[in-house]
């Protein structure tokens, strides 16, 4: 009996853990900041913890990508800008037709990143959607009790 009752009480405990959580989305200026468990999470731990919803991953492997993109174009503009300034700034003679072709890479990235953050919600929404909302309910707590010379362990939800 004992054996049996400690099977049941591993497993709850087990379960508890092993059940999939949702993923919190929070707006903030520029994008969204998701969460789980109270971490932060990226987006590759994001792909990680969708890789079991086949249409969650895809859209996450394809925010992944357009986030390169979108970080390549986004560096080399700011580079392209940042270098003439930094030259007229230090009394160089600056050429400013790479202030332009930067600002014209800022500004293509601009679309890619608003991409990356439609494909990560609706990933997320998508994913979430899939996980069942009773394994959130789902929280044991166990308290080792000691009462003369008995022990035990109690277990409440």
């Amino acid at each position: 009996m004992k054996k049996l009752i400690f099977t049941i009480v591993l497993s709850v405990f087990a379960l508890s853990f092993t059940n999939a959580q949702k993923i919190e989305t929070k707006k903030v200026f520029g994008g969204y900041i998701f969460s789980q468990n109270d971490s932060n999470l990226t987006l590759s731990q994001m792909q990680e913890v969708m890789k079991d919803n086949k249409q969650a991953f895809d859209l996450m492997k394809s925010a992944k990508s357009n986030q390169t993109w979108g970080m390549i174009l986004g560096v080399a503009g700011g580079g392209l800008v940042g270098f003439p300034v930094g030259t007229a700034i230090g009394g160089g003679e600056p050429k400013w037709a790479l202030v332009g072709v930067g600002a014209a890479l800022i500004v293509a990235s601009i679309p890619i990143v608003k991409a990356v953050n439609r494909k990560t919600k609706e990933a997320v929404d998508l994913y979430n959607a899939d996980v069942p909302s009773v394994s959130s309910n789902l929280n044991p707590s166990f308290n080792f009790n000691v009462k003369g010379v008995s022990m035990g362990i109690s277990m409440s939800f």
